[in-house]
């Protein structure tokens, strides 16, 4: 039976990625229906909406998507288009596998380590209130009133969400990947030492969920401690479980652990739909340059097919990939910084390709 998907092939080096990646994914001999939808800078230009409604229809349609990366402004302009697709289809759980592959461009060795971030809540909820706005002096009134601190008339503020109902499920969600995927220890990361009722709520729900998988160790970190810790002696760790933003900065630390974000996979998981994609940015000055690394969106596509219950292709592609990296002949310039015997995206999908084929 063919799996209808959702290819979205984003922008910058978005579209170069995608069909790279779109190409190993046909080769496993999996029977895929791809129905092209757009999101990021591109699609404005083109549909006058960065995420256009009918993205959103055609995900929701065949629960299954894969994409390419979006720009994202810093600082100004519009709000992240990955923000507002995880928020739209309640995609709860950014799952972040970090594994090395032999010939990855690394000084560690046996790094294998899951990321399990909380997607919805947390400083990126979205509630700011800007600088010198009226809704901000309520706010600083309020502060005032209920605490007797005072926020500077100057500042703009971000409010840090954590509920119960939303660290409950992604801490429920990662003992039950722990329990599937015969991980053997949960850690969860938090800073409940300084933000005693937030990053305390997402702690004490941590330790009851915990109580209910007793073959599974658990332990907790302090967010600090967890970064020098997994730059001293990464192998310690299993499975980690964040909230939403230190989700995001420790997933890029484990990705450059293992040899970059070009080899960091990624999906983001409701209770009904799931979207993969590149975990990098969408590198604009690269555009059509056919030079970036294609392997964390292929990667994607890897975990993709077994979200699909396609495991023998999962695993055919992976090896194919290993293999690709391994040899270090058809490799991008990321994965050998020192060297002029680099190729490009499309070459890349080429040697996955031939292998798979061999």
């Amino acid at each position: 039976m063919a799996h209808n998907i959702t290819l979205i092939p984003g922008d910058g080096v978005g579209p170069e990625i995608s069909l790279a990646t779109q190409r190993v994914l046909d080769a496993t001999g999996t029977s895929i229906n791809w129905e092209i939808a757009y999101a990021g800078a591109d699609a404005r230009e083109q549909f006058g909406e960065l995420l256009p409604a009918a993205t959103l229809k055609s995900i929701r349609k065949n629960r299954v998507a894969i994409k390419g990366p979006v720009t994202t402004p810093v600082g100004s302009g519009f709000r992240s288009v990955n923000v507002a697709l995880r928020k739209e289809l309640d995609l709860y759980v950014c799952l972040r596998p970090c594994k090395i592959y032999p010939g990855a461009p690394t000084i560690f060795e046996k790094v294998d380590i899951v990321v399990v971030r909380e997607n919805t809540e947390d400083l990126y909820s979205g509630i700011e209130f800007e600088r010198g706005k009226a809704e901000t002096a309520k706010l600083r009134k309020l502060v005032a009133e209920a605490t007797g601190d005072k926020v500077r008339e100057d500042s703009a503020v971000s409010l840090k969400v954590i509920s119960e109902s939303a660290s409950r499920r992604i801490v429920k969600f990662a003992f039950e990947y722990a329990k599937a995927n015969n991980r053997k220890k949960v850690t969860a990361v938090h800073k409940a030492n300084i933000m005693k009722f937030s990053d305390g709520l997402f702690l004490n729900i941590a330790r009851e969920v915990a109580r209910e998988y007793n073959d599974i160790e658990f332990e907790d970190r302090i967010v600090d401690n967890l970064c020098m810790q997994l730059v001293r002696k990464p192998q310690q760790f299993d499975l980690l479980v964040l909230p939403n933003l230190y989700g995001d900065l420790i997933s890029d630390l484990c990705a450059g652990l293992v040899g970059g974000l070009g080899l960091a996979p990624g999906a983001n998981l409701g209770d009904r739909i799931a979207v993969f994609e590149a975990t990098h940015g969408s590198a604009p000055k690269y555009k059509g340059q056919n030079k970036v690394n294609p392997m964390s969106m292929m990667l994607s596509g890897v975990m993709m097919l077994k979200h699909l219950g396609e495991v023998k292709a999962a695993e055919r592609l992976e090896k194919a990939i290993a293999g690709v990296i391994a040899e270090g002949k058809s490799v991008t310039y990321d994965m050998k910084p020192d060297s002029t015997a680099v190729v490009g995206t499309s070459q890349v999908a080429d040697a996955v390709i031939e292998r798979m084929r061999g």
